[in-house]
């Protein structure tokens, strides 16, 4: 594999917002979606997004303890709806910069064939067994 271009990290915020990186940084963003630390670089681009927001909302006139509640509650929310909506996130991303969809779910799922193999034959053997 030819050497990724990383973003520099303005290129690497608008990416985080949404944007379109560069051609050359195509293949470091099939690398980002698909890598064993994806989840945690979906994290950080989540936190691009709502780490303003919150910080924003803890300005808010009013009592300490209702602002601080208010910062937890839309976190919470805004990390669930980010996290559950991941892998659709991820291939919007790939999509952009021109790969086919299923991508990277399809990358992920073979960099993980041979452990997902085994879990099967170890269920199958311990919860479908012949009845004799």
């Amino acid at each position: 594999m030819s050497e990724r271009q990383r973003p520099n990290p303005a290129q690497w915020i608008w990416y985080s917002l949404g944007g379109r990186l560069p051609d050359g940084c195509r293949e470091w963003v099939l690398h980002d979606t698909t890598s064993r630390t994806w989840v945690l670089r979906h994290a950080a681009r989540t936190t691009v997004l709502l780490g303003p927001l919150m910080a924003v909302w803890l300005l808010l006139p009013g009592p300490l303890w209702l602002r601080l509640l208010l910062v937890l509650m839309a976190g919470l929310v805004g990390y669930f709806y980010s996290f559950v909506y991941m892998e659709e996130a991820a291939e919007n991303r790939l999509a952009k910069h021109g790969y086919p969809r299923g991508t990277g779910k399809r990358m992920r799922r073979q960099a993980h064939a041979e452990e997902d193999e085994l879990a099967r034959q170890r269920y199958l053997a311990r919860y479908r067994t012949p009845i004799e």
